[in-house]
């Protein structure tokens, strides 16, 4: 593969989709890829996959049984020359074929050169090709993409956050564009989300434009039930929250937030209407965090329902090493008693040390020492 590579670069710049011509591509692919085996009945799949395509063993076995019709490695080289010429690296060529094996059975000249120059055309650079190939998979090979990622780009507003959601998978390329992406876009829209909040919502929870439009329509609904009306600030966040979770599911976790952090009916609808996202967090975080707030911090089950951020922080990097420093301090004498803990335990980590530690390292020299350990969970919680 790099000795594939090296030939083709000293023969091929390409600063331009005006250079993947198909008459040029010929002669550029004749001209550089190596001279085929002259007995293709002697051509191995599996052992070209390893020794020039870069794959690892087991890789190429579960790929070589896509390519069990291959006969000779003449279209494989001419890809592995296009991509090579593309900006691929050996290691992000193998990936690709590994990903997609059949990518090798491609037609460099007119089946890549083309979608190439379709996505030039949209105002892709090359590495940002070479990025896409390797997330897209097969649907690379299918000049459709063109045309999709002209309505998803400026949904997204950038290929960096269309991207972070392919990252998770293929879904969205390989959906219907018409009878389900944009049918959900739409109706997303009619929430009151704007484009901006709907690819917010996709990077957690890539499947949500390509599910069927009716299971989108049910996600609104429990996220209404929640207490986050269409519209709200809130809103995005209660349907990442709810996204593909049943109602019973739904509804144990409720019971359960109610009987860990002592709420009532009343209560909980606040807290989850303020931070649905609570419902994704682990039976354990809840417990541990209640246990926390409750028994060791003395907050009432009432102040955490008003401000249910608490519940999203880490128990062992933030709100655990906050509480031991500022009650260090307080009973040292350095600080006054009643702080808020909400306001102690939502600043940022940079205000919380320039505020509560930095001003005391004279008077305790190894607070900022031991504060920093007890973040990393390296001191006993004493």
């Amino acid at each position: 593969m790099l000795r594939l590579r090296s030939s083709i670069l000293t023969h091929l710049a390409i600063p331009s989709s005006s250079a993947y011509p198909c008459s040029s591509l010929r002669r550029l692919l004749s001209a550089t890829a190596p001279p085929i085996s002259p007995n293709p009945s002697s051509f191995a799949v599996e052992d070209y996959l390893v020794g020039t395509c870069g794959l690892t063993r087991p890789q190429a076995l579960k790929a070589s049984a896509k390519l069990s019709h291959l006969r000779s490695p003449a279209k494989p080289d001419a890809v592995l020359a296009f991509l090579a010429g593309l900006g691929l690296s050996g290691a992000d060529a193998a990936a690709a074929v590994a990903k997609d094996p059949r990518l090798l059975c491609a037609k460099a000249d007119k089946t890549l050169a083309p979608v190439v120059d379709g996505l030039t055309g949209l105002g892709l650079s090359r590495p940002e090709i070479a990025r896409l190939l390797s997330l897209a998979g097969s649907e690379f090979r299918c000049r459709s993409i063109i045309s999709k990622l002209q309505y998803l780009l400026p949904l997204f507003g950038s290929s960096e956050n269309l991207f972070r959601v392919l990252k998770s998978g293929s879904h969205l390329l390989c959906s219907d564009l018409e009878r389900v992406v944009k049918p959900n876009i739409a109706f997303l829209q009619e929430c009151g989300l704007g484009a901006c909040d709907i690819a917010k919502l996709c990077i957690p929870v890539s499947r949500v434009l390509v599910t069927n439009p009716e299971h989108v329509r049910m996600m609104v609904a429990c996220a209404e039930r929640l207490g986050v009306p269409r519209g709200s600030r809130m809103f995005r966040h209660a349907l990442q929250a709810v996204a593909f979770l049943s109602k019973e599911k739904i509804a144990a976790k409720v019971e359960f937030m109610k009987n860990t952090f002592r709420w009532s009916d009343a209560e909980v609808s606040i807290a989850l209407s303020k931070a649905p996202v609570v419902l994704r967090r682990s039976k354990e975080h809840l417990q541990r965090t209640s246990n926390f707030l409750i028994s060791e911090v003395g907050l009432e089950p009432a102040y955490i329902a008003r401000l249910p951020a608490l519940i999203t922080y880490s128990l062992e990097g933030r709100l655990r090493p906050r509480h031991y420093a500022v009650k260090f301090l307080t009973e040292n004498g350095l600080l006054d008693h009643g702080r808020s803990y909400y306001v102690i335990f939502t600043m940022t980590e940079k205000v919380f040390v320039e505020k509560y530690i930095c001003p005391h390292q004279e008077a305790a020299p190894h607070i900022a020492k031991y504060y920093a350990a007890a973040c990393q969970e390296e001191l006993p919680a004493h």
